[in-house]
């Protein structure tokens, strides 16, 4: 899940920002989403949606990059956009235990540009390659009248027989196994946008690493976790969990636990930048970010020392518990 297009500006004062003071309430979005499907659909699943189509089940998922996009637009810089797109639904396939198998693109634009279209296509097939994806079709859409700059979201296709479906509720007791993330993802930077811009462009120079500049390190691509499939299927993987919009509380997705995080991966320095720049309480911050961890597994402690050895960077870096539900983290209580 994204952050939506918000371009409502927050306050503009010194007082630290939240993300629904930058524009974006995550609750209100969740009742929303959770509106939409209760009235439109008839399956299983939480990341994605599950068909029973007899011996397998199809899956679905649906979501784009959000606001993203405006530092791509004030880059003039599109290339990687595509990874991101691809990246936010075939990840939360591998949540659920499936194997992405086909994607469709939609961009919708105020005007053609064949340039930032050639841009966008490199950044889909960049994606599908890394994935594992087939690129099957697409929609443009020239909408001046509903659409300022353009907009693209995507939708990805995945099969899993019946047995190899994760059954998406973790146990007490589990160990959870941890990814890094590449970085800020795509999502959260209607807050990081705001936050950043208050004393900079985006095209001056990262202070962490000046070769780069603040809007090359808001735009590194989501990373792609579709490899981890097989290890986590050979294990007897409980849960998964992408951590993306509402930051750690996702990882009560996995069922109604306490999860401790003992050992999360270290946060790359654009998220100490941002929080720096916006004045943004710690807590704010896992609640809308990865953090430096973008995805989780729950399973027994035997499995997750044969999952951590399959896998070329994962780790142990918490576990589940009987109690209150909510995320424990770095000396945070993030109850729901």
């Amino acid at each position: 899940m994204t952050d939506g297009d918000a371009d409502d500006a927050a306050d503009d004062s010194e007082e630290g920002l939240t993300y629904a003071e930058a524009g974006v309430d995550i609750a209100g979005q969740e009742a929303a989403t959770a509106a939409l499907v209760g009235a439109t659909g008839d399956f299983e699943g939480d990341f994605a949606g599950l068909l029973d189509i007899g011996d397998r089940y199809l899956a679905l998922a649906a979501d784009g990059v959000g606001t993203k996009l405006l530092v791509a637009e004030a880059l003039g810089d599109y290339s990687t956009i595509g990874i991101d797109c691809i990246a936010m639904n075939a990840n939360d396939l591998v949540a659920a235990g499936v194997d992405p198998v086909a994607f469709v693109d939609y961009l919708a634009v105020e005007k053609p540009d064949d340039a930032t279209a050639e841009q966008i296509g490199e950044g889909l097939d960049e994606g599908a390659e890394r994935a594992g994806v087939a690129l099957v079709g697409g929609e443009t859409a020239v909408m001046p009248d509903v659409i300022k700059g353009l907009d693209i979201a995507g939708t990805c296709a995945g099969l899993a027989p019946k047995d190899a479906i994760f059954p998406g509720e973790a146990e007490a007791g589990d160990v959870i196994v941890g990814w890094p993330s590449s970085g800020i993802h795509s999502n959260g930077l209607t807050l990081a946008r705001e936050a950043v811009t208050r004393n900079h462009e985006y095209t001056d120079p990262f202070p962490p690493n000046s070769d780069r500049s603040i809007g090359e390190e808001l735009l590194e691509p989501t990373r792609l976790y579709t490899d981890l499939l097989g290890a986590l299927r050979e294990a007897d993987t409980h849960a998964a969990a992408h951590v993306t919009g509402g930051g750690w509380t996702n990882l009560t997705r996995m069922g109604e636990f306490h999860y401790d995080i003992t050992d999360p991966f270290e946060a790359q320095p654009v998220f100490a930048f941002v929080q720096e720049e916006g004045d943004v309480a710690d807590e704010e911050m896992h609640r809308t970010f990865n953090m430096g961890t973008g995805f989780v597994a729950a399973m027994s402690e035997k499995d997750a020392e044969d999952v951590v050895e399959a896998t070329e960077d994962g780790r142990i870096v918490g576990r589940v518990e009987e109690g209150e539900e909510g995320v424990s983290i770095r000396g945070l209580d993030l109850t729901e």
